[in-house]
């Protein structure tokens, strides 16, 4: 039986931000409010992560600067991760370094081999303020990075040299979205 609220449920769904727009290359700003406008951008956030099926999704994805992401996303071993981290700050990428499929929301229907640390672990604020830590292995330590990647600035497409960055431009450049 669930005792709590399912995230999103009360959120609307927002336009994705594409690539292109200098908002995703663009750090965002740290939270410093934590009233009922950074409930509803949580809520926002899921909403529109499960609208577009993806597993990840940060603020600045969705028009807004801030330090913050979104993650309905399982590891390896299928064990579902669920939550939110507000300022969140990458403090381990260690392990394997494992070239595996990534995608992006903001770069829709395009994936490339992307190279990930197989653990991460990032710490952060929850949005009432209160502190979290979130480890992950696997395909979610991928995900930590991913959506650590956005607040910072970056989308997966940075971290790709030669002919794979190539390769995705190319796609980008032809991809329906990018009209």
């Amino acid at each position: 039986m669930r005792h709590s609220p399912i995230p999103g449920a009360h959120g609307r769904v927002r336009p994705l931000t594409l690539h292109g727009d200098p908002l995703l290359h663009t750090p965002c700003a740290e939270v410093t409010d934590f009233g009922p406008e950074l409930t509803r951008l949580v809520e926002d956030l899921f909403a529109t992560m499960y609208a577009a099926q993806g597993v990840g999704l940060a603020a600045n994805q969705i028009g807004e600067s801030l330090r913050v992401f979104v993650y309905d996303c399982p590891d390896d071993e299928d064990v579902r991760h669920l939550g939110h981290v507000v300022n969140p700050r990458l403090v381990e990428a260690d392990g394997v370094v494992i070239r595996g499929p990534e995608g992006c929301l903001s770069l829709p229907g395009l994936e490339a081999g992307t190279e990930r640390h197989d653990h991460a672990v990032v710490e952060g604020l929850t949005v009432t303020g209160d502190p979290v830590t979130v480890h992950g292995t696997g395909f979610f330590a991928r995900c930590l990075q991913h959506e650590y990647d956005h607040v910072e600035g970056r989308i997966y497409a940075d971290h790709l040299t030669g002919r794979r960055h190539r390769k995705l431009m190319r796609q980008v450049a032809r991809a329906p979205w990018n009209a």
